[in-house]
């Protein structure tokens, strides 16, 4: 199972609908069992329950999740693969000792992969939808995946399962959705 974290500002909002159930609907047209939860639900139940987990992305100026890292400690005593989509990677960069920084973005933009991963695949460009207010910085012991020092497209932990990307798969790419359920 794979447990998608609402990262939005309440419970079952209607950002819910745009940034965590198309994430949703598309892995289980894929046949991959999802849960969504509130990531002010999660305990330690949830996570054992799930093979997975995705950190879903939030509207542009919905950053309440960012006033509650603390909530998010468990990530790094976490074995289960996680990826964090926008506000996801957020978060990710934070609990890792990144940092969360000013940089809005709005519309379908390149991206260029650098590194090659099990999530992006091969170096080459890729069209991707941006909808951020903040970006990150990359933190100790993540390898950049795409974009560049100023502007951190993907990360990729250097040895556990962790990956982030600033953009919306969700919408633009949905293979990369699927590249993780598959990892």
């Amino acid at each position: 199972m794979i447990l998608l974290v609402d990262l939005c500002y309440e419970k079952n909002s209607l950002s819910q609908y745009e940034f965590v159930h198309p994430i949703a609907s598309h892995l289980e047209s894929s046949d991959f069992i999802c849960r969504i939860i509130h990531f002010t639900d999660v305990t330690r139940d949830e996570l054992d329950l799930c093979d997975k987990i995705i950190l879903c992305g939030t509207a542009l100026k919905d950053n309440g999740y960012a006033e509650h890292l603390e909530m998010f400690s468990w990530i790094k005593g976490c074995d289960n693969p996680i990826f964090g989509i926008c506000a996801g990677m957020q978060v990710i960069s934070a609990v890792f000792g990144g940092k969360i920084v000013w940089q809005p973005a709005i519309g379908l933009d390149r991206i260029e992969i650098i590194r090659e991963s099990p999530l992006l695949g091969e170096p080459r460009e890729i069209q991707g939808y941006h909808l951020h207010s903040f970006g990150v910085t990359l933190p100790e012991d993540f390898r950049l995946l795409a974009g560049g020092q100023e502007s951190v497209e993907a990360f990729g932990h250097r040895v556990r399962p962790i990956f982030g990307i600033i953009f919306h798969p969700e919408v633009r790419n949905r293979w990369i959705l699927e590249r993780f359920a598959n990892l």
